[in-house]
């Protein structure tokens, strides 16, 4: 196991400044586990590939590779390596709006359910934008740990819903996790509501997911050092690009959402203008898979042009804990983009920071769940475990 790095250069290993301020970013912090991996016989395993994909990086660039050709060599290069990912990023997608650092979180409704008050809440999502949540808190003394899940309604989240096996913030609430469920802006995914941003759809919703971190944090009920975000399949993207655009996220789990770039595949589907395809000159003909009567538009295409992909979000992620519940569009192949993330944590002395699980389909299972649940378990604790 490689050592960790001297705490002379563990001190630069602290939370970024915001997205825009690229010349003062570092390396997020990583919460430390709260439990031995070896207690945690769930997800211990998944910590490593399959001896097939062992140490194999397929053609992502190495993100260990500063744009000029030289290579980051050591923990404390990382940074200004990290930056350069960053800002590169944020000028494809285009800036964000203003962040709120107090947003307004108005109480609608109050029940209890279970071990937790169920609150249905508005929440200021945005500048001039605000949508009802449901915001869940466990019986007891807190502060406790949290988590933010995104998906299309915040109704499946809290399972409120028919539509099982996506009730995150109902299951991690009941483990002793506040959660705050939200929704797509303005309600329709395809159409969401982005006011006057000038970024692509889905560095919005990242943006959004950034506002929720602030309200959450500003709970005295919630330990701030203890925030993740989960998601399934839209939410997965969600989720992928709000831990790796705001790194105050202390760790993330995404449920099959597409983690690399693969137009060989109609439901990883990044290209699509409700993404990254954005283009207020060039319009796509229809949804789908990129064609020559089809063609790419926005950040997406120039992305692809540019031989960008996601890993290198997953780089911006490390050293905080990354898990990919993996179904049909994350199969156990995408461990070679994954790879490219472990070698980034292994350059600043972490292991056991990227695990994939993999199930067939694409739809979640009682397995692949209590795997999402005993990840945040792991590294974020719960009501019975103090930090």
């Amino acid at each position: 196991m490689k050592a960790r790095p001297p705490s002379s250069v563990l001190a630069c290993l602290m939370l970024a400044a915001p997205i825009n301020r690229f010349a003062a970013a570092t390396v997020p912090a990583e919460p430390p586990p709260r439990t031995s991996l070896t207690d945690s016989p769930i997800i211990a395993p998944f910590f490593r590939p399959p001896p097939e994909y062992a140490e194999k990086f397929g053609a992502y660039r190495s993100p260990l590779i500063f744009s000029d050709g030289t290579p980051v060599k050591s923990a404390a290069a990382w940074p200004r390596r990290r930056a350069e990912i960053l800002k590169q990023w944020t000028e494809l997608m285009g800036p964000w709006p203003p962040l709120l650092e107090r947003p307004k979180l108005e109480p609608l409704s109050e029940s209890r359910r279970d071990n937790f008050v169920q609150r249905r809440v508005r929440l200021e999502i945005a500048p001039n934008q605000t949508g009802e949540c449901w915001l869940l808190v466990p019986e007891g003394t807190g502060p406790f740990p949290a988590a933010l899940v995104v998906y299309y309604e915040p109704e499946t989240s809290v399972g409120l819903s028919t539509n099982a096996l996506r009730d995150f913030g109902y299951q991690l609430a009941r483990r002793g996790f506040v959660t705050l469920s939200v929704g797509t802006p303005g309600g329709d995914a395809r159409k969401p509501e982005t006011g006057t941003a000038q970024c692509q759809p889905l560095s919005y919703h990242a943006c959004v997911a950034a506002n929720c971190w602030n309200a959450l944090a500003n709970l005295p009920e919630v330990d701030r050092s203890r925030i993740g975000v989960v998601g399934h399949s839209y939410g997965g993207k969600w989720a992928l690009f709000a831990a790796a655009l705001w790194d105050k996220f202390a760790c993330v789990a995404v449920s099959d959402p597409g983690i690399v770039f693969d137009e060989t595949r109609p439901n990883v589907n990044y290209w699509e203008p409700w993404y990254l395809g954005f283009d207020p000159v060039q319009k796509r003909p229809k949804p789908g898979v990129p064609s020559a009567d089809n063609p790419r538009t926005g950040a997406y295409r120039k992305m692809i042009e540019t031989g960008r992909d996601l890993h290198e979000l997953h780089a911006l992620i490390a050293p905080r804990p990354f898990l990919v519940s993996g179904g049909s569009e994350d199969p156990p192949a995408r461990w070679t983009a994954l790879n490219r993330a472990v070698a980034v944590n292994e350059l600043l002395g972490f292991t056991n920071r990227v695990a994939m699980t993999n199930r067939k389909d694409h739809t979640p299972t009682e397995e692949s769940n209590a795997q999402i649940y005993a990840f945040f378990e792991h590294f974020l604790g719960s009501a019975g475990r103090s930090p």
